[in-house]
């Protein structure tokens, strides 16, 4: 088992990629691959491998950024830990 749980592509992004599934109220440890370091956030939900936490409060409207890209807008106000994913996000890519 690692001691990561979740990955960040690059530093300031909004999100962080989930490696194992994790419970809401559990306090995961995630590592931000450039720069190689680590980052701790406290889950709001369970989030199911593959899927996205945020690092970063995101008001209604703003960018979540991933691989530092704009991947999407927040279709709602998102906290940090939430799950970001079709509920609350609407992708760039179409």
């Amino acid at each position: 088992m690692s001691s990561h749980k979740f990955l960040v592509h690059a530093d300031g992004d909004s999100v962080g990629v989930a490696v194992e599934d994790f419970k809401a109220g559990e306090t995961v440890v995630g590592i931000i691959m450039d720069p190689d370091h680590e980052i701790t956030v406290k889950s709001n939900h369970d989030i199911p491998l593959g899927h996205k936490i945020a690092l970063k409060d995101a008001k209604t409207g703003e960018f979540i950024i991933k691989y530092g890209e704009k991947i999407g807008k927040a279709t709602r106000d998102i906290k940090v830990g939430d799950w970001v994913h079709t509920h609350n996000l609407k992708s760039a890519r179409w």
